[in-house]
């Protein structure tokens, strides 16, 4: 696929390549296979639509605004379709007044969102990269997180859903790649949603607008065409806070989220190869926000080794509270150390991307690390 562009002399798709999602076996090819998910009851009856990740968030959108006449779509560029495609054509069949540019402010749509969501309206902002959010960090974090706290619970931001791309693409650099739930996961009164794929984006995407809490929505955009699901058609939620175990094991615990769940795919069946008989229990967190506690810690107290790999870099990662509070939980039914895969600490770099975050090689070490301890 790299020849291919490099010979067409055009450059790489803004979201980047991730090889082996096609294939992958946490992706569902299939009706069948998508509608065996319990979590997705309410449309086991339903029809299933082939789509990519941009796709199913474009239309948890479109159900969003046609079930709610109080919700709007708003961010730079998104009555155009937006950088990713992900408004594309709500515009035209919502109306440019509930489908709308804003300026180039992230502190001012981030304002703008509370302040429509205070007055009762539901608000779906976009941030064109989770890499500019910074600019509306005061916002989001002394404003939003603080709304129904500091007014007693008479005032409340509750339908304020920030939506934002993020994530590694291979050519991205230091603006274009930050992975940055760590810093908002210190912030109580905030929710913050990873999803890893299709079905899991249009469900949690849809819970996290409907939600009473202002919600941070990370759209991992290596998968917004990487990943092609079968996705229900209807209007379904999926749970948040609520981790998936993806795979049972009884040998060692791994905890991942967004586009590194298919990286840890890989790491698993290559470190299976060399430890014939290696059984992983592979845990997808969803939520980072509040986070599914109890699913961890029982499937580590059963295995007695934790792995956890992300995109952001190691100190003070998420992957640090997860270990903490195993640690508080589990300590004496650990049997190694807790393993931790995540970029390294420094800015992230172009050229060197592909050394910087953590890939299949890496965690299959720290899986044999933990294993052979």
């Amino acid at each position: 696929m790299k020849s291919h562009y490099a010979a067409a002399n055009s450059p790489p798709p803004a979201e980047g390549f991730l090889p082996g999602v096609a294939n992958s076996k946490l992706i569902k090819h299939t009706h069948h296979d998508a509608l065996r998910n319990p979590e997705l009851a309410g449309v086991a009856n339903g029809e299933t639509k082939k789509m990519n990740t941009f796709q199913a968030v474009n239309d948890a959108m479109s159900i969003a605004l046609a079930t709610d006449d109080t919700a709007c779509v708003f961010g730079e560029d998104v009555a155009f379709g937006g950088v990713f495609r992900c408004t594309m054509g709500l515009s035209e069949m919502f109306g440019r007044d509930r489908v709308f540019n804003t300026p180039l402010s992230e502190q001012a749509i981030a304002g703008f969102g509370i302040g429509m969501a205070a007055m009762g309206s539901t608000a779906i902002a976009e941030i064109q990269f989770a890499d500019y959010i910074f600019p509306a960090f005061d916002q989001l974090v002394n404003e939003a997180a603080k709304y129904r706290y500091r007014s007693g619970g008479e005032f409340n931001v509750g339908g304020l859903c920030i939506r934002t791309p993020c994530g590694a693409v291979g050519h991205g650099g230091h603006y274009h790649s930050q992975h940055p739930e760590a810093h908002f996961a210190h912030t109580p009164g905030l929710k913050v949603v990873v999803p890893r794929s299709p079905i899991q984006a249009k469900g949690l995407l849809l819970a996290s607008i409907r939600d009473r809490n202002p919600v941070i929505f990370m759209e991992p955009k290596i998968l917004y065409r990487a990943a092609v699901e079968m996705v229900p058609v209807g209007d379904y939620e999926l749970p948040l806070g609520k981790a998936e175990v993806l795979t049972q094991g009884t040998d060692l615990t791994i905890v991942g989220w967004g586009a590194q769940l298919y990286v840890l795919e890989n790491a698993i069946q290559l470190a299976q190869k060399k430890m014939p008989g290696l059984s992983v229990e592979l845990i997808d967190l969803r939520s980072i926000l509040p986070w599914d506690v109890e699913t961890v810690c029982n499937s580590v107290n059963k295995t007695g080794r934790l792995l956890i790999a992300h995109e952001a870099p190691k100190t003070q990662g998420f992957a640090a509270e997860i270990a903490t509070t195993v640690m508080e939980r589990c300590f004496l039914r650990l049997e190694a150390p807790i393993q931790r895969m995540c970029s390294y600490d420094t800015p992230f770099p172009l050229v060197f991307e592909k050394f910087h975050v953590p890939d299949m090689i890496r965690c299959a070490e720290g899986i044999e690390k933990a294993m052979k301890f």
